[in-house]
């Protein structure tokens, strides 16, 4: 299918400052009053055709469980939405929090995203919203119980942190979320790895990887409302359920293009392959692979050594698409194309960070852009100097930095000592054993799924795989879990 035009759009915003409340003669109830602003961002357009990211801001008390409305003015309609479950009728607009995202802390945020359908002649930003029936302006609203009083001092502007990162990070895991679904056409499958998500049609769509010592490398879908339902989720092979077919596949990435309403997954056959979807929770639909390019460029050739070529990540701005890669030898690349010509085209394949120990770039590498910010992370998994041995080495997180996808990557969290994630600042529920020292092949939870890959560094979550500290053996036989990473150090 040839690219829909992409149209640049000014971003329509409506933000707000915090209004602080000093002491009073009585008991203060600034706590407990609901006061919010929105970020509303047409994030593409094609003629018939929009997506857009919200972002709610919470300036007041904490929330649970939300409510938002709008009215459109110009006749456009939500078609499809994530994070959220919308209601339409005429021009209002009402979206109420998914299961997962009902909590809003003072001072944080919570996006979601859409695509909607508009007349070609305009598209106008909505003008005024209203979360759980108080109007977003920035102002606190009526409080739930007490007297009110006005401050005794002025209003003061400090919006909230919705843009930045720390510079160290802390985690909480959770136990093991899911593993491996042997059926009677794939009796050995030890372990499910490499997973890519996202949220749909109100689940986690989740592919990932198979390891089967018989068959090999394969890939494999399985859904769930809630991550507690992920143990007994079925689990579907796209070897023989797709197009896709048998063979080694490995390493998928997903994500929505809206240029061409359709959904890509990114994997690796030996070459970077794709193929497309209109829908992602329909594990049936995916088309038959194709390769982005027909050979291994001459600088991976030459600088991989006795590593490969692997783990491919799409990422796109307003004018390139950007294929990252990883060589298992201490080199992450960079190949790209624009958006008119994706996914043809690809080339220009540069070498944007390199290290002489391999270990310290080993592979995995995801990048996603930071909120509204301008700036993008870059995770790059490494192996740790806790037990470097052939089939069992200790995996962990590096990360770094960049004000645009073709600059200059700066380390974030990049050390054993100060890791992205690692065994050394990850927590497990009390009372409960680390049931994994790797932290390995992982994907944070986006804000949105388009092909700009948005992340919210308010609510960082990272998806990733693990295993029990004991097991060894041939790569292939490693007993690989799932589990998910919530971030405990939050700056916002």
């Amino acid at each position: 299918m040839s690219p829909k035009r992409r149209t640049a759009l000014a971003v329509a915003a409506a933000t707000a400052c915090v209004l602080g409340l000093g002491a009073t003669s009585i008991q203060p109830v600034a706590a407990q009053q609901v006061a919010c602003s929105v970020t509303y961002e047409v994030t593409n357009q094609w003629p018939g055709g929009f997506g857009a990211n919200v972002t709610i801001n919470n300036l007041g008390a904490p929330i649970n469980g939300w409510t938002l409305t709008w009215s459109f003015t110009a006749g456009q309609t939500v078609t499809q939405i994530w994070n959220g479950t919308v209601n339409q009728s005429g021009s209002q607009v009402t979206v109420q929090n998914a299961p997962y995202n009902a909590s809003i802390p003072s001072g944080g945020s919570v996006s979601f995203g859409f695509n909607g359908t508009w007349n070609d002649n305009t598209n106008p930003a909505p003008t005024s919203f209203t979360l759980n029936g108080t109007v977003c302006n920035g102002q606190p609203g009526p409080t739930t119980t007490g007297p009110t009083t006005s401050p005794t001092t002025g209003p003061t502007t400090s919006p909230p942190p919705t843009n930045t990162l720390p510079s160290s990070f802390r985690w909480s895991s959770s136990g093991v979320l899911a593993g491996p679904r042997p059926d009677s056409a794939h009796r050995d499958v030890v372990a499910i790895k490499d997973y890519t998500v996202v949220r749909y049609n109100n689940q986690w769509q989740v592919y990932a990887t198979t390891a089967s010592p018989s068959a090999g490398w394969n890939l494999v879908h399985f859904a769930f409302s809630d991550w507690s339902q992920a143990a007994s989720a079925p689990h579907t092979y796209l070897d023989t359920a797709t197009p896709i077919g048998r063979g080694y596949r490995a390493a998928p990435h997903i994500f929505y293009f809206a240029p061409h309403d359709l959904w890509y997954m990114v994997y690796q056959t030996g070459l970077p392959s794709y193929s497309v979807s209109r829908d992602p929770s329909d594990p049936y639909s995916w088309s038959a692979p194709r390769n982005f390019m027909s050979s291994e460029p001459p600088i991976v050739t030459q600088n991989k050594g006795n590593g490969a070529w692997l783990d491919f990540w799409m990422i796109c701005d307003d004018v390139n698409c950007y294929l990252f890669s990883s060589d298992d030898n201490g080199h992450i690349y960079r190949s790209q194309t624009t958006v008119a010509n994706f996914p043809n085209g690809f080339g220009n394949t540069v070498i944007v960070l390199q290290d002489s120990n391999r270990f310290n770039l080993f592979e995995g590498t995801a990048v996603y852009r930071v909120g509204n910010s301008g700036q993008y992370l870059l995770l790059q998994e490494a192996i740790g100097s806790d037990g470097r041995r052939w089939y069992r080495w200790r995996r962990w997180y590096r990360s770094f930095t960049s004000n645009s996808l073709t600059g200059q990557w700066v380390p974030l969290a990049a050390t054993e000592s100060n890791p992205f994630a690692r065994s050394n600042n990850v927590t497990f529920p009390s009372g409960t054993p680390a049931w994994t020292r790797d932290f390995s092949h992982g994907e944070l939870i986006r804000a949105s799924n388009d092909q700009t890959v948005p992340i919210n560094p308010c609510r960082l979550q990272f998806l990733y795989q693990g295993m029990d500290p004991n097991a060894s053996g041939e790569y292939i036989t490693l007993p690989w879990r799932m589990g998910l990473l919530t971030q405990t150090n939050s700056p916002c």
